[in-house]
């Protein structure tokens, strides 16, 4: 072959060459993005499997959680018509603001019996305290009279024996030392009689303390005509309006404790394995998108009712669900907040989210989950 025929097959294969690799390049063009992707997918599942796994149990997140509080019945302590109603449904009052008014006339009746009622057992107790005085000063009077009676005796028995006297006029005076000594010993008598009748002295009288305590306890019956809240919160299941009578001890509407409120996080059995009381928490309440509340854990359930059969005489009962996987057991854990920002939110039964830190330490996991449960407040403006 010559020099220049082998020139033109070098040639011709060099340009059927240049056509080719276009195709080639862009068959690698199409097939690095679709790898690219797989890789990055792949590696963002690993990313998500790890993060929960480790999170699970050094960072645990939870959005089955409800805020909860004390739920106060408001019950009338008097009976009473209702004069006069100073809140409305929903609506959220102070603590101490005024609720409710019951009508006073009987009450203010009770309170001024009972003054006067007072004022009598002052003035018995004075006058006893006057009768007292006055037997003590019989006491004094028949001893004196006890005495002259038997210095006497022994006068008038001196004269007798030296004959001044007769025996009879003697006899008859010593007779009188008796009768004296007889009415002392009445005195006496009727002294303890009246100190007895009177008992204690002043204020501490039985009399005057029965009195003082019927007084009070009438005051109170009028003060308690007047229902205030008893801490932050809202009233609920109001339907009484003015003119009702209320009874003592039936409720009239329910309270629901603004100030003493926590969050029950219900965490997977095996989300608990690290949890401790006073580890730090951030709270994201769907009342409040975009804001995140500081709390603690301060109760980590130890037990849960168990669903069984089986009273005395009756067979267990073993409920199957037929599922491949069987679903994780939840335990309550309390969460606390530890600031007053949240005052105004907490709302019983409202929903929220939580995420915890086992370890301050694990930097990785906390920010992680700082990072999470705060693009989930921030969504709360959609869902």
């Amino acid at each position: 072959m010559s020099t220049d025929q082998e020139a033109n097959n070098n040639h011709a294969a060099n340009e059927i060459e240049t056509k080719k690799s276009p195709k080639i390049a862009q068959t690698k063009a199409k097939r690095d993005p679709v790898r690219t992707i797989t890789i990055v997918l792949i590696a963002v599942c690993l990313f998500l499997f790890i993060w929960h796994v480790a999170s699970d149990r050094m960072a645990p997140w939870t959005d089955h959680a409800r805020v909860q509080g004390f739920i106060i019945p408001i019950t009338p302590k008097v009976s009473g018509k209702v004069k006069k109603i100073h809140v409305t449904q929903d609506q959220m009052v102070l603590g101490s603001g005024l609720m409710i008014e019951i009508e006073t006339d009987k009450y203010e009746l009770a309170v001024h019996k009972a003054k006067s009622q007072l004022e009598l057992a002052n003035q018995d107790v004075g006058a006893n305290t006057e009768a007292v005085v006055a037997a003590q000063a019989n006491v004094a009077n028949a001893k004196a009279s006890v005495n002259y009676a038997r210095k006497e005796a022994q006068r008038y028995k001196a004269l007798a024996k030296d004959g001044v006297i007769s025996q009879s006029k003697s006899d008859q005076i010593t007779a009188e030392v008796g009768k004296a000594e007889a009415q002392f010993a009445n005195a006496k008598a009727s002294l303890e009689k009246t100190k007895k009748q009177l008992g204690k002295e002043g204020q501490d009288n039985a009399g005057f303390q029965a009195a003082l305590s019927a007084m009070k306890l009438a005051q109170k019956d009028l003060a308690d005509t007047k229902i205030f809240a008893p801490s932050l919160g809202w009233i609920a299941n109001l339907k009484i309006d003015e003119g009702h009578y209320a009874k003592a001890g039936v409720p009239l509407m329910t309270f629901i404790s603004g100030d003493d409120v926590w969050v029950t996080a219900y965490l997977r059995e095996n989300s608990i394995t690290n949890l401790k009381v006073g580890n730090k928490v951030d709270v994201a309440l769907d009342v409040k998108p975009g804001a995140i509340f500081p709390g603690e854990v301060t109760s980590i359930g130890g037990a849960i009712k168990q669903a069984s059969g089986g009273g005395i005489g009756d067979l267990e009962f073993i409920e199957d669900d037929g599922k491949w996987l069987r679903n994780a057991q939840r335990f309550p854990v309390i969460i606390r907040f530890t600031d007053d920002s949240v005052t105004g939110y907490r709302r019983h039964g409202g929903q929220a989210d939580v995420q915890i830190y086992t370890d301050e330490n694990n930097t990785i996991l906390n920010s992680l989950g700082w990072l999470w449960i705060r693009f989930l407040s921030i969504l709360s403006y959609v869902y």
